[in-house]
Protein backbone atom coordinates (compact mmCIF):
# COMPACT_ATOMS: atom_id res chain seq x y z
CA UNK A 1 0.00 0.00 0.00
CA UNK A 2 1.18 3.37 -0.99
CA UNK A 3 2.62 5.28 2.01
CA UNK A 4 0.97 8.27 3.49
CA UNK A 5 0.37 10.51 6.19
CA UNK A 6 -2.34 9.60 9.16
CA UNK A 7 -3.05 11.84 11.91
CA UNK A 8 -1.90 9.64 14.31
CA UNK A 9 0.63 11.26 16.87
CA UNK A 10 -0.27 14.93 15.16
CA UNK A 11 -0.70 17.46 17.85
CA UNK A 12 -3.72 19.56 16.37
CA UNK A 13 -4.68 21.57 19.52
CA UNK A 14 -5.08 25.28 19.01
CA UNK A 15 -4.40 24.62 15.20
CA UNK A 16 -6.50 25.51 12.42
CA UNK A 17 -7.27 22.30 10.70
CA UNK A 18 -8.31 22.55 6.97
CA UNK A 19 -10.41 19.46 6.37
CA UNK A 20 -11.70 18.69 3.03
CA UNK A 21 -14.82 16.24 3.43
CA UNK A 22 -16.99 15.45 1.04
CA UNK A 23 -20.58 16.61 1.89
CA UNK A 24 -22.15 16.42 -1.65
CA UNK A 25 -25.41 14.60 -0.33
CA UNK A 26 -28.36 14.40 -2.24
CA UNK A 27 -30.92 17.53 -1.51
CA UNK A 28 -34.62 18.33 -2.05
CA UNK A 29 -36.13 21.52 -1.67
CA UNK A 30 -33.32 22.34 0.85
CA UNK A 31 -33.29 19.42 3.00
CA UNK A 32 -30.48 16.56 3.05
CA UNK A 33 -32.33 13.29 2.06
CA UNK A 34 -29.38 11.48 2.37
CA UNK A 35 -26.76 11.69 5.49
CA UNK A 36 -24.93 9.08 4.62
CA UNK A 37 -21.59 10.83 3.35
CA UNK A 38 -22.46 13.08 6.72
CA UNK A 39 -22.71 10.60 8.88
CA UNK A 40 -19.21 9.35 7.80
CA UNK A 41 -17.27 12.29 8.54
CA UNK A 42 -18.68 12.56 11.81
CA UNK A 43 -16.35 10.59 13.56
CA UNK A 44 -13.28 11.96 12.10
CA UNK A 45 -14.50 15.62 12.86
CA UNK A 46 -15.53 15.17 16.70
CA UNK A 47 -11.95 13.19 16.83
CA UNK A 48 -10.08 16.30 15.90
CA UNK A 49 -12.58 18.30 17.36
CA UNK A 50 -12.25 16.71 20.68
CA UNK A 51 -8.08 16.84 20.42
CA UNK A 52 -8.57 20.62 20.78
CA UNK A 53 -8.42 22.07 16.95
CA UNK A 54 -9.92 24.63 15.16
CA UNK A 55 -12.06 22.66 12.46
CA UNK A 56 -13.03 24.35 9.36
CA UNK A 57 -14.65 21.67 6.65
CA UNK A 58 -14.46 22.61 3.20
CA UNK A 59 -16.43 20.57 0.39
CA UNK A 60 -18.00 21.08 -2.65
CA UNK A 61 -21.65 20.64 -3.62
CA UNK A 62 -23.20 20.01 -6.83
CA UNK A 63 -22.32 21.71 -10.17
CA UNK A 64 -22.46 25.16 -9.72
CA UNK A 65 -20.03 26.05 -12.66
CA UNK A 66 -18.10 28.70 -10.67
CA UNK A 67 -21.04 30.87 -10.17
CA UNK A 68 -23.11 31.60 -6.64
CA UNK A 69 -26.19 29.74 -7.33
CA UNK A 70 -28.26 29.84 -3.98
CA UNK A 71 -29.95 26.09 -4.64
CA UNK A 72 -26.35 24.96 -4.31
CA UNK A 73 -25.87 26.61 -1.01
CA UNK A 74 -24.31 24.52 1.71
CA UNK A 75 -26.27 26.55 4.17
CA UNK A 76 -28.70 23.10 4.77
CA UNK A 77 -25.42 21.02 4.93
CA UNK A 78 -24.13 23.01 7.76
CA UNK A 79 -27.63 22.44 9.29
CA UNK A 80 -27.52 18.56 8.72
CA UNK A 81 -23.52 18.16 9.80
CA UNK A 82 -24.71 20.27 12.88
CA UNK A 83 -27.56 18.07 13.69
CA UNK A 84 -25.69 14.45 13.12
CA UNK A 85 -22.57 15.79 15.06
CA UNK A 86 -24.66 16.90 18.14
CA UNK A 87 -22.76 20.03 18.33
CA UNK A 88 -23.27 23.67 16.46
CA UNK A 89 -21.47 24.47 13.50
CA UNK A 90 -20.48 27.99 12.54
CA UNK A 91 -21.32 28.67 8.45
CA UNK A 92 -19.30 31.04 6.61
CA UNK A 93 -20.83 32.57 3.22
CA UNK A 94 -17.91 31.67 1.40
CA UNK A 95 -15.05 29.38 1.34
CA UNK A 96 -12.24 32.08 1.10
CA UNK A 97 -12.13 36.01 1.30
CA UNK A 98 -13.02 37.96 4.59
CA UNK A 99 -16.12 36.04 4.82
CA UNK A 100 -14.53 32.81 5.23
CA UNK A 101 -11.45 34.11 7.40
CA UNK A 102 -13.68 36.40 10.02
CA UNK A 103 -15.84 32.85 10.84
CA UNK A 104 -12.49 30.95 11.04
CA UNK A 105 -10.82 33.73 13.30
CA UNK A 106 -13.61 33.13 15.85
CA UNK A 107 -13.39 29.52 16.13
CA UNK A 108 -12.18 28.45 19.38
CA UNK A 109 -10.56 25.10 20.28
CA UNK A 110 -12.83 22.68 19.63
CA UNK A 111 -15.18 24.53 17.29
CA UNK A 112 -16.27 23.70 14.20
CA UNK A 113 -17.26 26.12 10.94
CA UNK A 114 -18.40 24.85 7.28
CA UNK A 115 -17.29 26.84 4.29
CA UNK A 116 -19.32 27.91 1.76
CA UNK A 117 -19.62 25.84 -1.62
CA UNK A 118 -16.10 25.72 -3.33
CA UNK A 119 -17.58 24.92 -6.73
CA UNK A 120 -18.63 28.73 -6.08
CA UNK A 121 -14.95 29.63 -7.74
CA UNK A 122 -13.90 28.23 -11.28
CA UNK A 123 -10.55 28.30 -9.78
CA UNK A 124 -11.45 25.25 -7.67
CA UNK A 125 -11.79 22.58 -10.47
CA UNK A 126 -8.62 24.67 -12.61
CA UNK A 127 -6.49 23.67 -8.92
CA UNK A 128 -5.75 27.47 -9.55
CA UNK A 129 -2.72 28.50 -7.17
CA UNK A 130 -3.56 31.90 -6.28
CA UNK A 131 -7.23 30.08 -5.29
CA UNK A 132 -5.29 27.56 -3.28
CA UNK A 133 -2.98 30.27 -1.57
CA UNK A 134 -6.05 31.57 -0.51
CA UNK A 135 -7.47 28.61 0.68
CA UNK A 136 -4.34 27.69 2.28
CA UNK A 137 -4.33 30.99 4.66
CA UNK A 138 -7.36 29.65 6.73
CA UNK A 139 -5.92 26.71 7.67
CA UNK A 140 -2.28 25.40 9.82
CA UNK A 141 -2.63 22.04 9.00
CA UNK A 142 -4.91 20.48 5.90
CA UNK A 143 -6.65 17.16 6.32
CA UNK A 144 -8.32 14.67 3.27
CA UNK A 145 -10.98 13.24 4.35
CA UNK A 146 -12.67 12.71 0.84
CA UNK A 147 -11.35 9.42 -1.08
CA UNK A 148 -14.56 9.99 -3.56
CA UNK A 149 -12.87 13.16 -4.90
CA UNK A 150 -9.51 11.59 -4.89
CA UNK A 151 -9.10 11.53 -8.20
CA UNK A 152 -9.69 15.27 -8.94
CA UNK A 153 -6.62 16.98 -9.04
CA UNK A 154 -8.49 20.58 -7.64
CA UNK A 155 -7.36 22.94 -5.60
CA UNK A 156 -9.22 21.75 -2.46
CA UNK A 157 -8.01 17.77 -2.92
CA UNK A 158 -4.30 18.45 -4.41
CA UNK A 159 -3.13 21.97 -4.36
CA UNK A 160 -3.95 22.28 -0.74
CA UNK A 161 -1.77 19.02 0.13
CA UNK A 162 1.01 20.76 -1.24
CA UNK A 163 0.62 24.47 0.16
CA UNK A 164 0.27 23.21 3.78
CA UNK A 165 1.61 20.06 6.25
CA UNK A 166 -0.75 17.03 5.03
CA UNK A 167 -2.76 14.43 6.30
CA UNK A 168 -5.22 12.00 5.92
CA UNK A 169 -8.03 11.70 7.57
CA UNK A 170 -9.88 8.69 9.57
CA UNK A 171 -12.19 8.09 6.87
CA UNK A 172 -9.62 8.25 3.93
CA UNK A 173 -6.98 6.37 5.93
CA UNK A 174 -10.04 3.38 6.33
CA UNK A 175 -10.59 3.53 2.67
CA UNK A 176 -7.06 3.37 1.60
CA UNK A 177 -6.11 0.25 4.24
CA UNK A 178 -9.28 -1.32 2.99
CA UNK A 179 -8.53 -1.09 -1.02
CA UNK A 180 -4.66 -1.97 0.05
CA UNK A 181 -5.69 -5.24 1.59
CA UNK A 182 -7.90 -5.97 -0.86
CA UNK A 183 -5.80 -5.55 -3.89
CA UNK A 184 -2.23 -4.14 -3.11
CA UNK A 185 -1.64 -7.16 -0.33
CA UNK A 186 -4.40 -9.34 -0.55
CA UNK A 187 -4.73 -12.81 0.64
CA UNK A 188 -4.96 -15.93 -1.71
CA UNK A 189 -7.50 -16.65 -2.91
CA UNK A 190 -8.39 -13.53 -4.51
CA UNK A 191 -12.02 -13.18 -6.19
CA UNK A 192 -12.90 -10.51 -8.24
CA UNK A 193 -16.70 -9.84 -9.26
CA UNK A 194 -17.13 -7.41 -11.77
CA UNK A 195 -21.08 -6.85 -13.09
CA UNK A 196 -22.95 -4.21 -14.70
CA UNK A 197 -24.32 -3.68 -18.42
CA UNK A 198 -21.06 -2.95 -20.78
CA UNK A 199 -17.36 -3.95 -20.51
CA UNK A 200 -16.53 -0.86 -22.40
CA UNK A 201 -17.09 1.09 -19.73
CA UNK A 202 -14.73 -1.24 -17.57
CA UNK A 203 -12.03 -2.68 -19.79
CA UNK A 204 -9.17 -0.67 -17.74
CA UNK A 205 -11.10 -2.28 -14.72
CA UNK A 206 -10.23 -5.64 -16.31
CA UNK A 207 -7.16 -5.16 -17.30
CA UNK A 208 -5.88 -4.39 -14.03
CA UNK A 209 -7.72 -7.44 -12.05
CA UNK A 210 -6.98 -10.43 -14.02
CA UNK A 211 -3.28 -9.77 -13.21
CA UNK A 212 -4.16 -9.19 -9.49
CA UNK A 213 -6.99 -11.86 -8.81
CA UNK A 214 -7.09 -15.66 -8.79
CA UNK A 215 -10.54 -15.89 -9.94
CA UNK A 216 -12.49 -13.15 -12.29
CA UNK A 217 -16.06 -13.38 -11.85
CA UNK A 218 -18.21 -11.70 -14.67
CA UNK A 219 -21.83 -11.32 -14.48
CA UNK A 220 -24.78 -8.78 -15.60
CA UNK A 221 -24.88 -7.54 -19.61
CA UNK A 222 -20.94 -7.72 -19.50
CA UNK A 223 -20.73 -11.56 -19.13
CA UNK A 224 -23.30 -12.16 -22.18
CA UNK A 225 -20.31 -9.82 -24.37
CA UNK A 226 -17.66 -12.75 -23.05
CA UNK A 227 -19.89 -15.83 -23.93
CA UNK A 228 -20.61 -14.73 -27.19
CA UNK A 229 -16.64 -14.00 -27.91
CA UNK A 230 -16.36 -17.98 -26.54
CA UNK A 231 -19.00 -18.63 -29.56
CA UNK A 232 -22.48 -18.84 -27.18
CA UNK A 233 -25.58 -17.75 -28.63
CA UNK A 234 -26.82 -15.19 -25.94
CA UNK A 235 -30.18 -14.44 -28.42
CA UNK A 236 -31.31 -11.22 -27.61
CA UNK A 237 -29.53 -10.10 -24.61
CA UNK A 238 -27.54 -7.16 -23.87
CA UNK A 239 -24.15 -7.63 -25.88
CA UNK A 240 -20.97 -5.82 -27.21
CA UNK A 241 -20.87 -7.49 -30.03
CA UNK A 242 -18.08 -5.25 -31.70
CA UNK A 243 -16.07 -6.21 -28.57
CA UNK A 244 -15.91 -9.81 -29.26
CA UNK A 245 -12.06 -9.29 -30.10
CA UNK A 246 -11.23 -7.34 -27.25
CA UNK A 247 -13.14 -9.56 -24.83
CA UNK A 248 -11.09 -12.62 -26.23
CA UNK A 249 -8.05 -10.66 -25.34
CA UNK A 250 -9.21 -10.36 -21.95
CA UNK A 251 -9.03 -14.01 -22.10
CA UNK A 252 -5.72 -14.34 -23.67
CA UNK A 253 -4.75 -11.72 -20.42
CA UNK A 254 -6.20 -13.79 -18.11
CA UNK A 255 -4.51 -17.01 -19.43
CA UNK A 256 -1.38 -15.53 -19.11
CA UNK A 257 -1.47 -14.14 -15.35
CA UNK A 258 -3.20 -17.84 -14.58
CA UNK A 259 -6.38 -15.98 -13.71
CA UNK A 260 -9.38 -17.67 -14.34
CA UNK A 261 -12.57 -16.14 -15.47
CA UNK A 262 -15.84 -17.45 -14.27
CA UNK A 263 -18.93 -17.03 -16.54
CA UNK A 264 -22.27 -17.83 -15.68
CA UNK A 265 -23.45 -21.97 -16.82
CA UNK A 266 -26.90 -21.29 -16.94
CA UNK A 267 -29.25 -17.77 -16.64
CA UNK A 268 -32.90 -16.76 -16.00
CA UNK A 269 -33.81 -16.02 -19.53
CA UNK A 270 -37.10 -14.11 -20.62
CA UNK A 271 -38.14 -12.44 -23.76
CA UNK A 272 -38.97 -8.75 -22.07
CA UNK A 273 -37.08 -6.73 -19.53
CA UNK A 274 -39.46 -5.87 -17.19
CA UNK A 275 -40.29 -6.71 -13.58
CA UNK A 276 -42.19 -10.57 -12.59
CA UNK A 277 -41.49 -11.86 -16.62
CA UNK A 278 -42.07 -15.02 -17.47
CA UNK A 279 -39.09 -16.56 -17.28
CA UNK A 280 -37.13 -20.17 -17.72
CA UNK A 281 -34.34 -21.43 -16.24
CA UNK A 282 -32.05 -22.17 -18.81
CA UNK A 283 -28.38 -23.66 -19.79
CA UNK A 284 -26.29 -21.44 -21.03
CA UNK A 285 -25.67 -23.14 -24.35
CA UNK A 286 -29.18 -23.55 -24.98
CA UNK A 287 -30.58 -19.91 -24.74
CA UNK A 288 -33.67 -19.10 -27.25
CA UNK A 289 -32.71 -17.02 -30.08
CA UNK A 290 -35.25 -14.31 -29.11
CA UNK A 291 -34.80 -14.48 -25.25
CA UNK A 292 -32.77 -12.40 -23.21
CA UNK A 293 -30.36 -13.37 -20.12
CA UNK A 294 -31.11 -11.28 -17.51
CA UNK A 295 -29.61 -13.33 -14.17
CA UNK A 296 -27.35 -15.79 -13.55
CA UNK A 297 -29.13 -18.98 -12.75
CA UNK A 298 -29.39 -21.13 -9.71
CA UNK A 299 -26.09 -23.41 -10.84
CA UNK A 300 -24.39 -20.47 -12.06
CA UNK A 301 -24.92 -19.00 -7.94
CA UNK A 302 -24.59 -22.87 -6.47
CA UNK A 303 -20.83 -22.24 -7.88
CA UNK A 304 -19.91 -19.12 -6.81
CA UNK A 305 -20.89 -19.36 -3.60
CA UNK A 306 -18.49 -22.35 -3.52
CA UNK A 307 -15.73 -21.02 -4.50
CA UNK A 308 -16.53 -18.36 -2.36
CA UNK A 309 -15.48 -20.87 0.31
CA UNK A 310 -11.94 -21.10 -0.96
CA UNK A 311 -11.54 -17.65 -0.56
CA UNK A 312 -9.71 -15.57 1.29
CA UNK A 313 -10.20 -12.36 -0.31
CA UNK A 314 -13.41 -10.39 -2.55
CA UNK A 315 -13.61 -7.62 -4.41
CA UNK A 316 -16.96 -6.69 -5.90
CA UNK A 317 -17.78 -3.78 -8.46
CA UNK A 318 -21.11 -4.40 -10.26
CA UNK A 319 -24.19 -6.62 -10.02
CA UNK A 320 -24.87 -9.95 -11.83
CA UNK A 321 -28.21 -9.26 -13.14
CA UNK A 322 -30.59 -6.82 -13.41
CA UNK A 323 -31.05 -6.63 -9.78
CA UNK A 324 -33.33 -3.49 -9.54
CA UNK A 325 -36.15 -6.11 -10.78
CA UNK A 326 -37.27 -9.29 -9.97
CA UNK A 327 -37.04 -11.47 -10.10
CA UNK A 328 -33.46 -10.92 -11.66
CA UNK A 329 -32.10 -10.29 -8.26
CA UNK A 330 -31.83 -13.50 -7.45
CA UNK A 331 -28.30 -14.12 -8.42
CA UNK A 332 -26.98 -10.70 -6.65
CA UNK A 333 -28.58 -11.47 -3.21
CA UNK A 334 -27.76 -14.71 -2.80
CA UNK A 335 -24.04 -14.17 -3.51
CA UNK A 336 -23.63 -10.99 -1.51
CA UNK A 337 -25.61 -12.04 1.83
CA UNK A 338 -23.48 -15.64 1.21
CA UNK A 339 -20.22 -13.00 1.15
CA UNK A 340 -21.87 -11.63 4.05
CA UNK A 341 -21.69 -14.44 5.81
CA UNK A 342 -18.43 -15.67 5.27
CA UNK A 343 -17.10 -11.99 6.44
CA UNK A 344 -19.55 -12.18 9.69
CA UNK A 345 -17.45 -15.66 10.21
CA UNK A 346 -13.96 -14.01 10.19
CA UNK A 347 -13.92 -16.44 6.74
CA UNK A 348 -13.52 -13.92 4.20
CA UNK A 349 -12.28 -10.01 3.51
CA UNK A 350 -14.62 -8.84 1.39
CA UNK A 351 -14.43 -5.25 -0.03
CA UNK A 352 -17.27 -3.52 -2.40
CA UNK A 353 -17.81 0.20 -3.97
CA UNK A 354 -19.20 1.47 -7.30
CA UNK A 355 -22.82 3.13 -7.47
CA UNK A 356 -24.69 0.18 -8.50
CA UNK A 357 -22.74 -1.65 -5.91
CA UNK A 358 -23.95 -0.20 -3.10
CA UNK A 359 -27.54 -0.20 -3.80
CA UNK A 360 -27.10 -3.93 -4.72
CA UNK A 361 -25.66 -4.85 -1.81
CA UNK A 362 -28.19 -2.01 0.10
CA UNK A 363 -30.96 -4.22 -1.38
CA UNK A 364 -29.47 -7.56 -0.29
CA UNK A 365 -29.59 -6.23 3.36
CA UNK A 366 -25.81 -7.17 3.05
CA UNK A 367 -23.50 -3.77 3.19
CA UNK A 368 -23.16 -3.74 6.99
CA UNK A 369 -21.59 -6.80 7.44
CA UNK A 370 -19.31 -6.85 4.16
CA UNK A 371 -15.77 -6.05 5.50
CA UNK A 372 -15.80 -2.11 3.61
CA UNK A 373 -18.26 -0.79 1.46
CA UNK A 374 -16.92 2.46 -0.38
CA UNK A 375 -19.05 5.01 -1.27
CA UNK A 376 -16.45 6.83 -3.47
CA UNK A 377 -17.78 5.88 -7.02
CA UNK A 378 -15.09 7.28 -9.80
CA UNK A 379 -12.39 6.98 -7.22
CA UNK A 380 -13.20 3.57 -6.22
CA UNK A 381 -12.74 2.63 -10.01
CA UNK A 382 -9.88 4.64 -11.17
CA UNK A 383 -7.94 2.60 -7.89
CA UNK A 384 -9.27 -0.37 -9.19
CA UNK A 385 -7.91 0.05 -12.69
CA UNK A 386 -4.22 0.51 -11.11
CA UNK A 387 -4.35 4.42 -11.54
CA UNK A 388 -2.70 6.80 -9.44
CA UNK A 389 -5.23 9.42 -7.85
CA UNK A 390 -3.89 12.85 -7.46
CA UNK A 391 -5.60 13.38 -4.34
CA UNK A 392 -3.72 10.13 -2.40
CA UNK A 393 -0.53 11.03 -4.14
CA UNK A 394 -0.27 14.29 -2.61
CA UNK A 395 -0.58 12.96 1.06
CA UNK A 396 2.17 10.59 0.31
CA UNK A 397 4.72 10.44 3.42
CA UNK A 398 7.69 12.79 2.25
Amino acid sequence: MADFNTLDGVNVAGKRVLLRADLNVPMKDGVVGDTTRIDRTVPGLIELADAGAKLVVITHFGRPKGARVPEMSLKPVAEALAKQLGRPVKFADDCIGEAAASVVNSLENGEIALLENLRYHAEEEKNDPAFVAELAKLGDVYVNDAFSCAHRAHASTEGLARALPAYAGRLMQAELEALGNALEAPKHPVMAIVGGAKISTKLDLLGNLVAKVDQLVIGGGMANTFLAAKGVNVGKSLCEHDLLETAREIFKKAEAANCEIVLPVDGLVAKEFAANAPHDVSDINDVASDGMILDAGPETIKDLNKRLETCETLVWNGPLGAFEITPFDTATVSVAQHAAALTKAGKLLSVAGGGDTVAALRHADSDQAFSYVSTAGGAFLEWLEGKTLPGVAALSAK
